[in-house]
């Protein structure tokens, strides 16, 4: 009963540095730092080398939520390797899928065996047991990131071959390097212990490959059992975690039991089991949605918790002794990915550019790398500390040096679709209405009674179209960049869409990546593509829900929604750009504004401010106010001059 309090104490205690350990690390992300060093820092600073806040034997009894984390790594791994999403580059995704394993395998095993009498842990080793850590050091070293490279490609707006293959290939490698560190993990622990593989331990591997793999496909069918049933999707990820730290339980229980009627000892991989499972779960199953809302939901909460753990386990002296180590087994690394991405584009027949950026994608290591470091280094006492703090070394300078690089090669290949900066104001407010039709010329003719420029594109002809003589109607024949150049959408501060929702994604992609408008409005016809143009930053009206909120608001608030719809003829409501920067830094209530103007938000970078009167604004913010039509072209003469 004492532990259990012993260990309650532990996890609370735990639980208080957790919070710091976020705060640092959104610190740490501000400077450009990878989320991942703040949580790993802050381990260190708080664990038993330093501050020992995070006593030893709390490591200890804190081993379940690094089992709990393990296992959620590997089903977050299992679910990125969707057969579907390969399909179209599998060719490719499978000669760079072997080129990496092979050659990051064995120039990394080369490497680390001829320089164990530099690791200082490895020095007094024999030839056997020297092998084994370097066949463990090289799976390691396989090991790629893809929560890390979907964060890349998801900020670069990345699309296109290369991007797929690096894709395909790191989820791949990221199954593959389970099964090659069961493997490896099984040799070592057999040379290590001084027996010897033979033929009879080779069969013994096979059954506990076997066994992990139908233990992994049962486990994937009770969750999905599991995301089958009614109940809350909160009670469902305490289940999954549990069922991941069960395969845990199970494995240290049948490692530590001799089974003396079949002579040997089972390994049986939890990690395996748990990729299995989760790989079943994502392809043969109907809850792959809900399965991944789970894994990104929950993500955060045991990244936070594992990493700031792993950091708290680092040894300081031992960092200090082998930093030089760690800085060559990383150019070592880095040495066999080219090697290996050159390979595999020369056997897939890749375009030649990809010779020189095809390594790139795989630098980045972080769960997967860090989960089997933990593993080894709770196997083998007498080395396994010293083992864990060189190669966490090597993962931390990896994440360092991984995203830039991937995004570099990108942006090279020409695959990145980032939004082009938004255009400086003018002077003068425009908008450019796409669609010719009676509610944009009814639109056309409100924005030009609130003194904008409008003018009307239309891919109708001339002859198709109704006279208008009071709006300017721009006639085009496509919609390409050249076309928005040529009728001056570079100079809009506003752009509406009223066409199809497929010709309204291709002026959108065009505008977002090369132009920068910073309002794009969308009439969006089938509610099937409203992530497509969410994604694009577009300001979306769906007509049949937007009538609904409209007379939901007019019943229950009649005086305020006529005001903001522009109702009462006497105030209007308006956004304003704060541009003159004699008013940067002072507060809303120093303003000398009109009595009959009402300031309701503030936006500033995409984000609103609550407002009060010591709100002090910045160049760039966005105020939204309601008054008369006199009052609000005072205040924009005041704000954008």
């Amino acid at each position: 009963m004492d532990d259990y309090k012993q260990i309650l104490i532990y996890v609370l205690g735990f639980i208080w540095i957790l919070f710091s350990s976020k705060y640092f690390a959104n610190f740490f992300q501000k400077i450009k730092f990878p989320l991942i060093t703040g949580f790993l820092v802050t381990g260190i600073v708080c664990g038993p080398h330093v501050l020992n806040l995070i006593e030893t034997e709390a490591l200890e009894k804190l081993g379940f939520i690094n089992d709990i984390s393990l296992a959620f790594i590997a089903f977050a791994a299992g679910s990125e390797l969707y057969l579907k999403d390969i399909r179209s580059r599998i060719r490719s995704i499978i000669w760079n899928t072997i080129g990496q394993l092979v050659a990051t395998f064995v120039v990394s095993t080369v490497a680390v065996y001829f320089l164990a009498s530099y690791i200082p842990f490895m020095q007094n080793m024999t030839t056997g047991v020297k092998l084994a850590v370097a066949i463990l050091v090289a799976t390691i070293f396989i090991a790629r990131s893809p929560s890390s490279a979907i964060a890349v490609i998801s900020e670069m707006r990345a699309k296109g071959p290369f991007t797929q293959t690096a894709m395909g290939v790191t989820v791949i490698i990221d199954v593959l390097v389970i099964v090659l560190f069961t493997i490896c993990f099984s040799i070592a622990v057999t040379i290590v212990s001084g027996v010897a593989f033979n033929l009879s331990s080779f069969f013994i591997l096979l059954l506990d490959l076997a066994l992990a793999i139908g233990l992994g496909y049962l486990l994937g069918k009770v969750i999905s059992g599991i995301l089958a049933l009614p109940i809350r999707i909160l009670l469902k990820t305490l289940i999954i975690l549990a069922l991941g730290y069960g395969t845990f339980v199970l494995s240290h229980f049948i490692r530590e039991v001799n089974v003396e009627s079949l002579q040997f000892k089972l390994h049986l991989e939890p990690l395996l089991i748990c990729i299995v499972a989760s790989f079943s779960v994502t392809n043969y199953s109907k809850y792959r949605a809900e399965f991944r809302k789970i894994l990104h939901d929950t993500g955060p909460l045991i990244y936070v918790a594992f990493f700031t753990l792993i950091g708290a386990m680092l040894s300081i002296d031992i960092l200090v002794e082998v930093w030089f180590i760690a800085l060559i087994l990383f150019v070592v690394r880095l040495l066999a990915m080219i090697i290996g991405a050159y390979t595999g584009t020369v056997m897939a027949g890749d375009p030649a550019i990809f010779k020189r950026f095809g390594w790139m994608p795989y630098v980045t290591q972080a769960g997967v790398s860090l989960g089997l470091v933990t593993e080894i280094a709770g196997e083998f006492d007498g080395w396994g500390a010293e083992f864990a703090t060189i190669i966490i070394a090597v993962v931390v300078l990896n994440q360092f040096v991984g995203p830039p690089l991937f995004k570099w090669a990108i942006s090279r290949i020409g695959e990145a679709h980032v939004r082009a900066e938004t255009p400086k104001f003018d002077g003068t407010r425009d908008a450019i209405i796409f669609g010719f039709e009676d509610q944009s010329l009814a639109l056309a003719r409100q924005l030009q009674k609130h003194n904008w420029g409008v003018k009307i594109a239309s891919l109708k002809t001339m002859d198709e179209v109704t006279e208008a003589s009071d709006v300017y109607i721009e006639f085009i024949d496509s919609l390409t960049l050249n076309t928005l150049k040529n009728i001056d959408a570079m100079k809009a501060e506003a752009i509406v869409l009223m066409l199809s929702d497929k010709e309204n994604a291709i002026i959108c992609e065009l505008v977002y990546e090369h132009i920068g408008t910073r309002e794009i409005i969308v009439r969006l016809n089938d509610r099937a593509n409203f992530n497509r143009f969410h994604e694009l930053g577009a300001l979306i009206m769906e007509p049949s829900t937007a009538m609904v909120g409209l007379l939901d608001h007019l019943v229950r608030a009649p005086m305020a929604t006529t005001m903001l719809l522009g109702m009462d003829e006497d105030h209007d409501t308006e956004d304003i750009e704060v541009l003159d920067r004699s008013i940067h830094g002072m507060a809303l209530r120093d303003l000398r504004l009109p009595t009959d103007i009402l300031i309701l938000s503030v936006q500033r970078k995409g984000h609103m401010v609550v407002t009060h009167g010591y709100t002090r604004l910045r160049i760039g913010d966005i105020i939204t106010v309601i008054g008369s039509d006199e009052s609000l072209e005072e205040l924009r003469l005041k704000f954008e001059v």
